[in-house]
């Protein structure tokens, strides 16, 4: 399972039910990495997600056909040696998030620099900033993580904005407690009817789940994942992103299942 990915192809499901609406969302995902030299690393990852939003007691908002959106990006990651414990992480990510019809206004770049330095044989600590949009929007934010490697089965990654707790009691089976904040943006075809003047809808929480994962065989992987969002956030915002709309949708729990290969 810590085996080093040349290739990986992956596909999830993922649901979450609020109070007022449901939120449904598919992705597949291709991953390849090069390991040019002793020092330098290139990883591509391709990914597509679509995700359908059931609105059940807003008709506002099944008016304003705000119930499918989609996005594709492209993330490229070069990993450098710096020195034998000090490494730096590059990464470029082209993004286009949109409602229903593709166009280059819906482009968005993201991106982020790492610095990873390992202390000694049991904890390494990374550090620094990226243009992220797990808050709704793009965001420049902090990175900071320490990694604790308790045992060989077991490891700890506590940090912003994702940690993890980690545990193999074999070779097949991974369990995962995490905790992380993430997001979304999609940029509107039109204008809301009701004079709201939203240009983009946007979505953020913080997720606490239970991961595990099944090493089926030497290349195939089953992924499970059970949670629930905290400060779950769904609304439309304008140009500057001011909030115009705002559904208050209320938290929910999250349930999510995927399969991967990998080699």
């Amino acid at each position: 399972m810590k085996a080093q990915e040349t290739f990986s192809a992956n596909v999830n499901l993922k649901t979450e039910p609020t109070d007022k609406i449901d939120f449904n969302e598919s992705g597949v995902s291709v991953l390849f990495s090069k390991k040019i030299n002793t020092k330098n690393q290139l990883t591509n990852t391709t990914a597509y997600s679509k995700l359908n939003i059931n609105y059940e007691l807003d008709p506002f908002s099944s008016n304003e056909n705000l119930d499918r959106f989609n996005q594709f990006q492209n993330k490229t990651d070069y990993l450098f040696q710096a020195s034998e414990k000090k490494k730096l992480q590059f990464s470029v990510t082209p993004m286009f998030s949109f409602q229903q019809n593709l166009n280059f206004s819906d482009f968005t770049l993201l991106g982020s620099f790492e610095v990873n330095q390992q202390l000694n044989s049991n904890i390494n600590v990374s550090i620094g900033a990226a243009r992220s949009n797990i808050f709704g929007t793009p965001k420049f934010i902090p990175l900071l993580t320490v990694n604790y490697l308790l045992s060989e089965k077991s490891t700890i990654s506590v940090g912003f904005p994702d940690s993890k707790i980690s545990y193999s009691n074999n070779i097949r089976n991974k369990f995962s407690l995490t905790n992380s904040f993430n997001g979304s943006f999609y940029y509107l075809d039109q204008k809301s009817e009701s004079n709201y003047n939203a240009s983009k809808m946007s979505l953020s929480q913080m997720t606490s789940a239970f991961e595990y994962e099944r090493n089926v065989d030497s290349n195939w992987f089953l992924n499970f994942k059970a949670g629930y969002d905290f400060n779950k956030n769904y609304k439309l915002i304008d140009s500057e992103d001011n909030t115009v709309y705002n559904f208050d949708t209320g938290n929910g729990y999250i349930f999510g299942i995927g399969i991967k290969y990998k080699q």
